[in-house]
């Protein structure tokens, strides 16, 4: 969604105040649907069409308002990351949200046929996004049992992930590496208690028998850990050229939001 603005202050609150409406209703309204079974077919198909990346960035703009303009995210990791991360990995989850295979329900407006119509738009999205570069100053943990987190990484994480966390695409394993801190350890922490439900069967046998202070340790550990220079944005103050000046994220609305409060 494309915000632009003037100098008429009367008409920027409704606005903002729409737009956030707009964001919570949405979310709440799927919050509730019935768990399906993820659709292969959907992802099969995506996977055997060619993208069409000016496409993909159209449709782009949608999920920009909260993974930022960037990719980015949110350091806080209430968005992640998604620039750079494997095309395979983003269409997999897609459907998967999209079949109530993963509990999101911010996504689900965005994720269903209201913005991506299909396998199609689902690959032309996956091939902008991880097109994009890095954010080269990801959030981490505080660093106090980066030991600890290192032997849990090599032990269990490195044969599906990598031994830097890049992951691998022909397989679905995500690129965790450079994730923000946040996030990880929340997503290990719904993946123990059995939230994330698509999560891969191995990895949920594995993170069981882990405590949270595990699972901390392993994240921050995960969260230092640095994409090739060749995935990364130059500098961290690098802005998407694809979007005009005068876009706004979803935590630029909210702050808004606050001030007119």
């Amino acid at each position: 969604m494309l915000i632009t603005t003037t100098n008429e202050k009367k008409m920027k609150q409704p606005l903002f105040l729409f737009v956030g409406i707009i964001i919570t209703l949405t979310a709440s309204s799927y919050s509730i649907a019935t768990p399906k079974q993820s659709n292969q077919d959907e992802v099969k198909t995506a996977l055997d069409l060619t993208p069409n990346i000016e496409n993909g960035k159209k449709l782009y703009r949608n999920c920009a308002l909260c993974h930022s303009p960037e990719g980015w995210g949110n350091p806080s990791g209430r968005f992640p990351q998604i620039a750079g991360q494997h095309q395979k990995v983003i269409i997999k989850q897609l459907a998967d949200i999209r079949s109530k295979n993963r509990d999101n329900p911010t996504m689900y407006p965005f994720a269903r046929s209201t913005y991506l119509k299909g396998p199609q738009a689902m690959a032309d999205m996956a091939a902008y996004v991880s097109k994009l570069p890095m954010v080269p100053n990801n959030t981490v943990g505080s660093g106090d049992d980066l030991k600890k987190g290192k032997k849990i990484f090599d032990d269990n994480c490195t044969k599906c992930h990598g031994d830097k966390g890049e992951g691998h695409n022909d397989d679905y394993y995500p690129r965790i590496q450079g994730q923000h801190y946040e996030y990880l350890l929340r997503q290990m922490l719904w993946i123990k208690s059995g939230k994330r439900r698509n999560a891969d069967k191995k990895m949920v046998k594995q993170i069981e028998g882990f405590s949270e202070a595990d699972l901390a340790a392993v994240a921050d550990y995960t969260s230092r850990l640095k994409p090739e220079k060749s995935l990364l944005a130059d500098h961290k103050d690098w802005r998407n050229p694809d979007f005009r000046k005068n876009f706004r994220t979803a935590p630029q609305v909210q702050k808004e939001l606050n001030d007119i409060k």
